[in-house]
């Protein structure tokens, strides 16, 4: 039983690392495609780190599972949000149908 769940959840995680991809080569820009990989390869990553502890059921496999999800889940955002802020602040374009710019106050940005 515990074999069929692992590996559902591994064809679910592998699913959402495929929407993760697809959001990567169908979004317009940078700060698009960044909110893409953050979160649905993150979750990815996630789910079929843990269909893979509950395939082998091992309490150290476990415990290194749930130190790379925690450190993932501690670094993806904040590794997206410097890759956001150096994007913005180099001057790379906005989506042209992108309407508000919270940020145009805050920040210069190169021409």
């Amino acid at each position: 039983m515990f074999e069929i769940i692992a590996g559902l959840l591994l064809i679910i995680g592998s699913l959402f690392i495929l929407i993760a991809t697809i959001g990567i080569l169908r979004m317009p820009d940078i700060f698009l495609r960044m909110s893409a990989t953050t979160k649905a390869a993150t979750l990815g990553i996630c789910v079929v780190l843990i269909g893979t502890a509950m395939f082998y059921q091992d309490f150290g496999i476990l415990t290194r599972v749930v130190i790379i999800i925690m450190f993932l889940g501690l670094t993806a955002p904040v590794a997206a949000h410097m890759i956001g802020r150096a994007a913005y602040l180099e001057g790379l374009p906005l989506w042209h149908k992108t309407h508000i710019d919270e940020m145009k106050d805050e920040f210069p940005r190169k021409k």
